[in-house]
């Protein structure tokens, strides 16, 4: 489970580095980009795993009987499958082979309340949104994707009034979502009720903020005098 409290603590530690603002992209938010992972340990963790658990990934893709458990042996026969296959294929399948796992809190995995999962860890034991997201990130990895084209996205879930975390996929001129709470994969455009606090990838790390808000702030910052005639700023 991801806590409120830390995002908005991590939103404004990623908005000060970050150097220009992107155009509007992601969920409508405009982007501020690092470099550093420095303010993102858990992430940092997670990498260096999945760095130890890359020799097992090849021994299970050459032997079958070197997968540590049935479900990794299902995972590496799905991304054998997957190769060469059109990126949209690639990106439903992994969505809904991830998606089986059954989702389990931290606190019932490792008695604390945000833990991130590597793959192997994911799936030996479940996890939550971050876990799904995370497996589905190296999954795609491994399929030959670009980290550049990958985002782990740790957003808000208006509808349901808590944190939430999926993987964004690059893809032309579109973004698409893939959820554990849904097999469904949908561009960001049709999502609504999603807003982005940060995004990650091996390379960078994103602050997400809604464009209104920028708008908002200028308009503020605008000296006194710097008003339309019906007295609004214009």
């Amino acid at each position: 489970m991801i806590r409120l409290v830390t995002l908005t603590a991590l939103l404004l530690t990623l908005a000060a580095p970050a150097g220009a603002v992107a155009p509007v992209a992601l969920f409508g938010t405009a982007e501020f980009r690092a470099e550093s992972h420095a303010a993102l340990p858990k992430w940092q963790k997670v990498l260096t795993g999945i760095e130890a658990e890359k020799p097992i990934y090849e021994r299970c893709a050459r032997d079958a009987s070197a997968c540590p458990s049935r479900g990794v042996m299902a995972w590496q026969a799905l991304l054998d499958g997957l190769h060469g296959a059109p990126a949209a294929e690639q990106v439903t399948k992994i969505n809904r082979f991830v998606n089986q796992w059954r989702y389990r809190t931290d606190a019932e995995n490792f008695g604390t309340s945000d833990h991130w999962s590597t793959p192997l860890e994911f799936m030996r034991r479940s996890g939550d949104c971050e876990d799904y997201a995370i497996t589905k990130y190296v999954s795609l990895r491994r399929l030959g994707f670009p980290a550049e084209r990958l985002r782990l996205v740790v957003l808000q879930d208006t509808l349901r009034d808590l944190a939430h975390a999926v993987l964004a996929v690059y893809m032309d001129q579109d973004v698409l979502i893939l959820d554990n709470l849904t097999n469904a994969v949908l561009p960001h455009e049709r999502i609504f009720q999603y807003v982005p606090y940060y995004s990650i990838n091996e390379e960078a790390r994103w602050a997400h903020v809604p464009a209104g808000r920028i708008m908002m702030s200028s308009a503020a910052t605008r000296p006194a005098g710097d008003l339309g005639a019906n007295g609004r700023a214009e």
